[in-house]
C-alpha cells in the first residue's frame, strides 16, 4: 500500500463501459452481512422489547427473519444465473413488465440515495457525543466527502472499506453475545436475573397481537440491506461459486446475531425499562448494548458502542451510496436514465452516477436543516417503505423467472443455484411483504378520528412507485412479453463478466 492518497481516475472510458469484477469472496460475504447489521440492532432493539416483551419481539424477528431466508434464496437463484449491477430492474423488466423493471430500479436508487442522507444526520448525532460544540454539518460534510472518495477511487477500496466496516460491527455482536451469556449465568455483572424478565408484568408477550405486529415492522426495517448482494453480483468475482456461498450464510449468520441478540436483551433488562424506549442516536448511553455492556463492568461502555454505532451509519452510507450509483448507472445503460451516467473511469467507476447520488444525499441532507425539517421526514419515510416494495418486488420476478425457465424448455440443474421450497417460497414473501406495507400506520385506521398527516407520512412511498410504474406505462406503453419468450440470456463475456462460462 503506498502512503500516497488514492484519487479518483477522471478520464471515462469510451464505447461499451463496464463495471470490473473486484469483488472478492470475503467483500461480499461482509456486504451481505453488514446491510443488516446497524443501528436497528445496535440501538432500536430496545424499543421492539419495550413494545412487544421479549417474546414478542423473537418471534417478529424469527418470522421477518424466515422472510427475508425466503427473499434471499429467490435472489440467489436470479442472481447467480445472471449476476448484474442492475438485478432488481433488469428482473423485473425481463420477468415482470418493463414498467414494473423501470419503477423498480428507481424506486432503489431513490431508497439509498436518501438512505446515504439519513445517515449523515445520523453520523453527526454521533459526533455531538464527543463534540458537542462542533456544527453538526461540519461532520456530515466530511463523511460525505469519505463516502465519495470510497466509491470513486474503485471497487475495490469500497469493498476493503466495506469489509472492515462490517468486521467491526460483527466483532461488537460477537462480544455482546459472550459477555450477556457469561451475565446470564452469573459469571458477571453480578447476580443472574434468571427468567425473572421473561415472567414479570404481561412478559413474555406485551400487547398481545397489537404489539407483534408493530415490533414485525421494525424488525422489517433492521433486516433491510440484505439485498445488496443482488447489486454486488455484478462485480464480484467468480459469481456463480461466491453468491451461493454468501446466500447460504447471511441467512443463519444474521439469525444467530438478531435472535441471539434479542434473547440476550429480554434475559438482562426489563421491557418495562423507560430507558429502553429513549435511545436513539443521540443518547448513546441508554441504547440496550450499552446498558448491558455497562453493566458488565466494561470500562467506557458507551465510548465503544458510539465508535461502534458510528462505523455501523459509515458501513450503511458506504453500502448505500454504492447500489444506489450502480443502479443509477444501470438504469441509464438501459436508456432509462440519462446515458450521462452510464460512463466509467479506467477502473470501472461509474463517477457520473457517484456523483449524482453524492448531490442527491447532499440535497436530502439540507433539507434536515430548513425549517422543521419535515420535507426531509416525509422522505426517509418514503425511503423506508421503498424497500420493502424491492423485497415484494424480488420475489415476484423470481415466480416469473422460474416459470419462464421451465415454460422454455430449460431444465433445473441447469441453475447454478436453486432456491429452496418454490413455489411456495416466493408467494409466502411476497404476502409477507405486503402485510407490511399495508400495515405501515395500522394504529391510524384504528381511532376513531384517523390521523392524515400519519397516514400520509407513512404511506408516501407506495404512490412514489406506483407513479413510476404506471407512468412509464402510459408514456412508454410497453408491451408485456410472454412468460415463453422472456428474455434468459445471460451476460456476454467481458470485464464485468469474465468470470462466467459461456451459455450452454
Amino acid at each position: 500500500m503506498t502512503s500516497a492518497t488514492p484519487t479518483p481516475e477522471r478520464a471515462p472510458t469510451h464505447g461499451d463501459p463496464e463495471l470490473q469484477r473486484k469483488l472478492a469472496p470475503r467483500h461480499l460475504n461482509m456486504i451481505a452481512i453488514g446491510g443488516a447489521i446497524g443501528t436497528g440492532l445496535f440501538v432500536a432493539s430496545g424499543a421492539t422489547i419495550s413494545g412487544a416483551g421479549p417474546g414478542g419481539a423473537l418471534v417478529a424477528y424469527a418470522a421477518v427473519g424466515f422472510m427475508v431466508y425466503l427473499l434471499m434464496q429467490s435472489l440467489g437463484e436470479m442472481a447467480t444465473y445472471l449476476p448484474v449491477a442492475d438485478s432488481f430492474e433488469t428482473y423485473g423488466t425481463r420477468f415482470v413488465s418493463p414498467s414494473f423493471g423501470f419503477a423498480q430500479g428507481w424506486n432503489y436508487w431513490y431508497n439509498w440515495a436518501v438512505t446515504v442522507a439519513a445517515e449523515l444526520v445520523a453520523a453527526a448525532l454521533v459526533m455531538g457525543y464527543w463534540f458537542p460544540d462542533v456544527p453538526s454539518w461540519i461532520w456530515s460534510l466530511g463523511f460525505l466527502a469519505l463516502l465519495f472518495l470510497l466509491n470513486a477511487v474503485s471497487v475495490k477500496a469500497f469493498g476493503e472499506s466495506e469489509f472492515w466496516f462490517a468486521s467491526i460491527k460483527v466483532i461488537a455482536v460477537l462480544a455482546f453475545l459472550v459477555v450477556g451469556v457469561l451475565m446470564i449465568i452469573g459469571i458477571l455483572g453480578g447476580d443472574s436475573p434468571g427468567l425473572s424478565n421473561w415472567t414479570r408484568g404481561q412478559a413474555p408477550f406485551v400487547d398481545g397481537w397489537t404489539g407483534l405486529l408493530s415490533i414485525f415492522m421494525i424488525a422489517g426495517f433492521s433486516f433491510q440491506g440484505t439485498e445488496m448482494v443482488g447489486v454486488a453480483a455484478g462485480e464480484a468475482q467468480d459469481p456463480e461459486r461466491t453468491i451461493p456461498r454468501a446466500i447460504r450464510s447471511i441467512f443463519y449468520r444474521i439469525m444467530l446475531f438478531y435472535i441471539g441478540a434479542i434473547t440476550i436483551i429480554g434475559f438482562l433488562l426489563p421491557y418495562a425499562d423507560p430507558r429502553l424506549l429513549s435511545a436513539d442516536e443521540s443518547h448513546i448511553a441508554v441504547a440496550p448494548f450499552t446498558l448491558i455492556f455497562d453493566k458488565a463492568g466494561i470500562l467506557a461502555a458507551a465510548t465503544i458502542m458510539n465508535a461502534v454505532i458510528l462505523t455501523a451509519i459509515l458501513s450503511a452510507g458506504n453500502s448505500g451510496m454504492y447500489v444506489s450509483s450502480r443502479m443509477m448507472f444501470a438504469l441509464a445503460k438501459s436508456g432509462k436514465a440519462p446515458r450521462f451516467f452510464a460512463g466509467t473511469t479506467r477502473r470501472g467507476i461509474p463517477l457520473a452516477a457517484v456523483g449524482a447520488t453524492t448531490t442527491i444525499g447532499a440535497l436530502c441532507f439540507l433539507t434536515s436543516l430548513i425549517g422543521s425539517g419535515g420535507a426531509y421526514t416525509w422522505l426517509v419515510n418514503a425511503s423506508g417503505l421503498a424497500g420493502f416494495i424491492t423485497w415484494l418486488g424480488i420475489a415476484w420476478s423470481h415466480y416469473n423467472f422460474r416459470r419462464a425457465f421451465l415454460a422454455q424448455g430449460h431444465d433445473l440443474s441447469e441453475l447454478p443455484f436453486r432456491a429452496r421450497w418454490f413455489p411456495l417460497g416466493p408467494l409466502v414473501a411476497v404476502v409477507m411483504c405486503a402485510v407490511v406495507i399495508i400495515g405501515q400506520n395500522y394504529e391510524s385506521w384504528l381511532t376513531g378520528s384517523p390521523d392524515i398527516r400519519g397516514i400520509l407520512t407513512a404511506y408516501i412511498g407506495l404512490p412514489f412507485f406506483l407513479a413510476l410504474w404506471w407512468g412509464h406505462k402510459l408514456i412508454a406503453r410497453p408491451e408485456r412479453t410472454p412468460l415463453e419468450r422472456a428474455d434468459l440470456t445471460r451476460p456476454h463475456r467481458g470485464p464485468a463478466t469474465e468470470s462466467l462460462p459461456t451459455d450452454a
